[in-house]
């Protein structure tokens, strides 16, 4: 099957113009705060990936089907409904340290890969930074560069 074109992928907008831009100033706040946030644990400067989607780092995936693609490493979307944000599935060996970061965060939902959070006022900053900081050691041992 191969590489196949991603509908999500890395563009040109930059990422300080699209949080100016988003329509709620407490989204807009909360959207700085989780960007400086990833800018720690990463290291890195974000890139845009498709129109909502703030990425730090790349990875190059293929799954058993055979579809392949390139993602951001790490993320998070502002969403209107939730602050959404893009960690891993499994976590390996350290999957309890996970459950135990996620039963202190505080008031979010979880989906396969995202945390969702309405407000960030509901939860531990502390324990996200430290939930994301664990999904990319995590996604740095899966993927290495």
């Amino acid at each position: 099957m191969g590489k196949t074109e991603n509908k999500t992928r890395a563009t040109d907008v930059a990422v300080v113009d699209f949080i100016a831009e988003l329509p709620d100033a407490r989204r807009r706040e909360e959207a700085a705060i989780v960007d400086a946030i990833h800018r720690r644990v990463t290291g890195l400067e974000p890139k845009m990936w498709g129109p909502s989607i703030i990425g730090y780092g790349s990875y190059d995936y293929v799954y058993d089907s055979g579809r392949s693609g390139t993602m951001c490493r790490a993320g998070f979307s502002p969403r209107k409904a939730a602050m959404t944000i893009y960690l891993m599935e499994h976590y390996g060996d350290r999957q309890k340290e996970a459950d135990a970061l996620f039963a202190a965060l505080g008031k979010h939902k979880t989906g396969k890969v995202c945390l969702y959070i309405n407000k960030l006022a509901d939860v531990d900053l502390g324990i996200l930074e430290r939930l994301v900081a664990l999904g990319w050691a995590e996604m740095n041992a899966k993927y290495p560069t």
